[in-house]
């Protein structure tokens, strides 16, 4: 089985390395900061070996370089990562990467930027996300339009509902307070935020998060629910989206 490692990387980002024991392979699922993944991966006894990157943004690729330096890895990404570092490896949609024996599936979620793709290990029963989608929230709209991020959104919600989504920064806290604006009678939502306020009063983290409990709370993930569009609008799912996102940059 791959061995997942999750540690704090930045003010607010996660970083992840996946692991498989019988090949020795190890990948950086992004880099928010190269010197941060190379001491851990050091820690762990691992020689990073690959790059997934999720899209350009630099807390998200900007520590290539210096994980390519020292380790002479392979960066695998969409397209868009050019803009930060080159690519040896450019991926989309449908497309499947491995590390080791394990395959996973290349998922287009355009939508926070126009190439932003995530990484789907259906053997291993997790995603990692990027920013496409968080606990209780999902990414800003920074390039793409409505309807191409519930597209996306949809394509995340088609995944198997015990799946285990790693998304990359710890926003829960305000994500849960924007929920709670958003879909005040949810019952399973309220109890879901409270479990969030006493995690991070321990300070534990609230990632990874299930897509089942994401389907019931997440208002965004539930913008084709007819409550959701009476209270915020909208005569179609990625209309209701829109609202809601746009409540959230606001709120």
């Amino acid at each position: 089985m791959l061995k997942i490692h999750q540690f704090p990387c930045l003010s607010d980002n996660y970083g992840f390395l996946i692991h498989d024991p019988d090949s020795g392979e190890t990948a950086a699922i992004d880099t928010p900061d190269g010197a941060e993944y190379l001491k851990q991966a050091k820690a762990m006894g691992w020689q990073i070996t690959q790059i997934w990157n999720t899209h350009w943004h630099p807390d998200h690729a900007g520590g290539n370089k210096a994980i390519v330096e020292a380790t002479g890895a392979t960066i695998i990404a969409p397209q868009e990562v050019d803009k930060l570092s080159p690519i040896d490896r450019v991926v989309s949609h449908g497309d499947e990467v491995t590390i080791g024996a394990h395959t996973a599936h290349v998922i287009d979620v355009g939508g926070h930027t126009n190439g932003h793709i995530a990484y789907h290990l259906p053997d291993s029963g997790v995603a990692f996300v990027g920013d496409s989608v968080f606990a209780l929230g999902c990414g800003r709209m920074f390039e793409g339009e409505p309807r191409q991020f519930w597209n996306s959104l949809q394509r995340i919600k088609g995944l198997p509902p015990e799946t285990m989504l790693y998304c990359a920064h710890e926003y829960t806290s305000a994500n849960a307070k924007f929920a709670l604006h958003a879909d005040p009678e949810n019952r399973a939502l309220q109890d879901y935020a409270e479990e969030i306020a006493a995690k991070r009063a321990r300070d534990e983290t609230t990632v990874p998060t299930q897509l089942e409990r994401e389907l019931a709370t997440n208002p965004f993930l539930r913008a084709d629910d007819p409550a959701l569009a009476q209270k915020w609008g909208g005569s179609a799912p990625h209309e209701t989206f829109a609202a809601l996102r746009a409540g959230k940059d606001n709120f």
